[in-house]
């Protein structure tokens, strides 16, 4: 049996979009025992996943620690999606003998294997990882998420909402250039009040001021923002009728639970590879010359004019939720 380790430090969208590989690799090596690298905080997030046996999480960024608490693990393999010099380090530091990673990672030279990073969706550049060692993987492709069916029912009781009766709306984001404007989020929130639906806004504790703004502006609804924990949010998101979202990670929680979402991209691009996954998902952007200005978005515009978010009107962001959810009560009854 081997013990395989998959390294995924990075923020919790991009730890969401690993879960296909993680799926991907147990199929392939089912005999295997599946161990989970993860950043702080973000160790609940994969608890109770039935490809996982291990869950390891990076509480420091100390790469000496770090690295001698795996080596007394005894990983055979080693694979990040990943692409910090810091993780290239610890990976070969702590001894394990085959590690597979991009050729665009910091440090890859101290990978074993070097993999080509693609421009192509996020989730498919991380299976190439698998196909680097194994002939015949079975893949998986599908992004997912473990739920308790009980923390999920007790979390809608908890916040007196019901399944499928609400929207979500998720304002916030690390970067400034991807935050959508409150104002904005307000009026798509007070179209959806109109319909009889509740309008639920989500954050965490670094979203307090922007969600603070819609909900002032909105004047109704439900503000959850820093109210609820990680699973809680993401059972929220769960029962939700519709999610409507920047680029972060609440995109890829809504498509790992089939809920229907509506991403917002301004500063970024979808050939970046981490737009929302599925039919239920949809991208609102403008196309504007001065898209992408940076991978990860930045703390101010550069151009000073940040057109690519106060173009993008609410009525669009409305029709396209009203087409997604008009395409939703299709498939739905067709299943």
């Amino acid at each position: 049996m081997k013990r395989i380790l998959i390294s995924q430090t990075a923020f919790l969208g991009d730890l969401i979009l690993t879960s296909p590989l993680i799926k991907s690799v147990k199929r392939t090596f089912p005999e295997s025992e599946i161990f989970l690298l993860v950043r702080k905080g973000l160790k609940g997030v994969f608890e109770g996943f039935p490809y996982v046996d291990g869950i390891i999480e990076r509480k420091d960024k100390g790469i000496l620690k770090a690295s001698r608490k795996l080596k007394g693990m005894g990983f055979d393999l080693a694979i990040s999606p990943h692409r910090s010099h810091r993780t290239s380090l610890t990976l070969f530091l702590s001894g394990i003998g085959e590690r597979v990673g991009f050729d665009t990672a910091g440090f890859s030279f101290l990978y074993t294997r070097r993999v080509n990073y693609r421009p192509v969706h996020e989730v498919e550049r991380n299976l190439d990882l698998l196909r680097a060692v194994s002939e015949n993987p079975v893949i998986d492709g599908e992004v997912e998420l473990p739920m308790d069916g009980e923390l999920y029912r007790e979390t809608l009781r908890k916040f007196s909402l019901t399944e499928k009766s609400y929207i979500t709306l998720s304002p916030g984001s690390v970067w400034a250039t991807k935050r959508w404007l409150p104002e904005y989020f307000a009026e798509v929130g007070r179209h959806f009040l109109r319909r009889g639906l509740e309008v639920v806004i989500l954050g965490s504790e670094a979203d307090r001021d922007v969600c603070s703004s819609v909900s002032e502006r909105l004047k109704g609804g439900i503000n959850l923002c820093g109210k609820t924990d990680l699973k809680e949010l993401m059972a929220v998101i769960k029962g939700a009728k519709l999610s409507i979202v920047n680029d972060s990670a609440p995109a890829h929680i809504a498509t790992a639970f089939r809920t229907p979402v509506v991403s917002i991209f301004g500063s970024t691009v979808k050939e970046f590879g981490f737009y929302p996954l599925g039919e239920r998902a949809r991208v609102a952007e403008v196309d504007l010359y001065c898209r992408p200005c940076g991978i990860h978005g930045k703390r101010s515009c550069p151009e000073k004019h940040f057109r690519c978010m106060r173009d993008l009107k609410p009525q669009a962001v409305i029709e396209i939720s009203e087409e997604l959810l008009g395409e939703e009560r299709w498939i739905s009854s067709q299943s």
